[in-house]
C-alpha cells in the first residue's frame, strides 16, 4: 500500500513551489498548470490549507503563500499568458523587473512582461539602457491595445491582453 507522501509527494512539492513562486493563483490556474491531475489538486489544496501551508481567500478566489497578500494583476496576467503555452512548457519561473516571469518552451526562451496603462515610457527607457547579445523572446501584456503603438522594445514575438476571465488575446504591431 502506497503511502500519502508516495501518492502527493511530487505534485505537493510542485503545488508549494508555484504558490510560492507566483505568490496568488486561482484554483482554475493551478488546475491548468497541473493538467490532467485535478481530482490530486483539489485534495492536496485542501490538505495544504487545513496545514496552514497555504491561504485562500474568497474574495479574490486566490491561494496565497501568505495570509496577507494582495495580488499583482500583472503576474495574474502573466500567469494565464504562460497557460496558454503550458503544454510546451519545459520550465518556468518569476523574472527579475520588468519582466514577471520567464518559461522555456520548443528550445526557446520567453520572458513575459507587463506593461501598465501610462507606463509605455518607463519600459522603453529602461530597455534604451540595456545592451543584449542574445535576447529571450517577449511577449508584452498590455492593460489596452491601443498602448502597443507606444512600446519600443526588442524581441518582442507579440502583444496581448487578458481578461477578467483569464482569457488571452493576441496582437502584432502592424
Amino acid at each position: 500500500m502506497k503511502t500519502r507522501e508516495e501518492i502527493y509527494g511530487q505534485e505537493a512539492t510542485e503545488l508549494l513551489r508555484s504558490i510560492s513562486m507566483y505568490r496568488v493563483l486561482t484554483e482554475q490556474q493551478l488546475l491548468r498548470l497541473f493538467g490532467g491531475k485535478e481530482d490530486k489538486i483539489k485534495n492536496l489544496l485542501t490538505h495544504l490549507l487545513r496545514q496552514g501551508r497555504i491561504f485562500y481567500d474568497s474574495a479574490s478566489a486566490g491561494y496565497y503563500a501568505e495570509q496577507r497578500m494582495t495580488p499583482d494583476p500583472g503576474m495574474t496576467a502573466s500567469l494565464w499568458v504562460l497557460l496558454d503555452f503550458i503544454d510546451k512548457v519545459e520550465y518556468h519561473s518569476v523574472s527579475d523587473f520588468p519582466a514577471k516571469l520567464v518559461f522555456f518552451a520548443a528550445g526557446e526562451v520567453y520572458e513575459v512582461l507587463h506593461v501598465p496603462l501610462g507606463k509605455e515610457a518607463m519600459i522603453n527607457h529602461l530597455w534604451s539602457q540595456q545592451v543584449e547579445e542574445d535576447p529571450p523572446r517577449r511577449i508584452v501584456v498590455v492593460d489596452s491595445q491601443e498602448q502597443i503603438g507606444s512600446i519600443a522594445i526588442p524581441s518582442v514575438s507579440g502583444f496581448c491582453t487578458v481578461d477578467e476571465a483569464g482569457q488571452v488575446s493576441y496582437f502584432k504591431k502592424e
